[in-house]
């Protein structure tokens, strides 16, 4: 079995991991997915998500989006995951006590210039209006501990080059991983 947590900043191009990462034949969990899918359950509109799952985190424990994610994975016997949106060491432990060794953190890094750039660009519902709502964001999700998920991270790519780039990057990267797996 092999694992890749992804993490990274919003905007950093986590994106681009899962989008290279399905090609090799991965089977991708978003954790954003997973908020989104409760919010939505929950009428919660897109601009109050972060602050809906900050909540959750409050009243069912740091690690309560990674073990819903778990739970979503129990149905399915998969060799090769991918798990983008990990923010918080919490997080990390719990799927790091559930994969073991099987499992590696991935982080995604970008300067706050250019993913504030590539976030208005996407145009999502939950993009920043301002500079202001995007350095709020990145304060809530330091206060989470991304932070800390990048900084231990088992794997780093900088992605602030060109997209071929990104993606070549991101293919050493899996191949390398396979290859150390077995080529499941």
């Amino acid at each position: 079995m092999l694992v890749i947590v992804v993490t990274g900043m919003p905007g950093a191009g986590k994106e681009g991991v899962v989008r290279r990462a399905t090609e090799f034949g991965f089977s991708v969990y978003r954790m954003g997915d997973v908020v989104r899918e409760f919010a939505e359950k929950k009428g919660v509109p897109p601009q109050d998500i972060g602050k809906y799952a900050s909540l959750e985190r409050e009243m069912h424990g740091r690690e309560v989006w990674a073990a819903r994610v778990l739970e979503k994975m129990k149905e399915e016997g998969r060799e090769k995951i991918v798990i983008d949106g990990c923010r918080s060491d919490f997080e990390a432990a719990v799927f790091r006590q559930h994969f073991g060794d099987s499992m590696h953190v991935l982080a995604i890094h970008s300067s706050p210039d250019t993913r504030y750039r590539r976030l208005k660009l996407r145009g999502r519902g939950d993009a920043p209006e301002s500079r202001r709502e995007f350095d709020e964001r990145d304060e809530r999700e330091l206060d989470w501990g991304v932070g800390r998920v990048i900084a231990r991270a088992d794997h780093m790519i900088v992605n602030e080059g060109t997209v071929e780039e990104f993606w070549s990057e991101i293919d050493a990267l899996l191949s390398a991983l396979l290859d150390r797996s077995g080529n499941l």
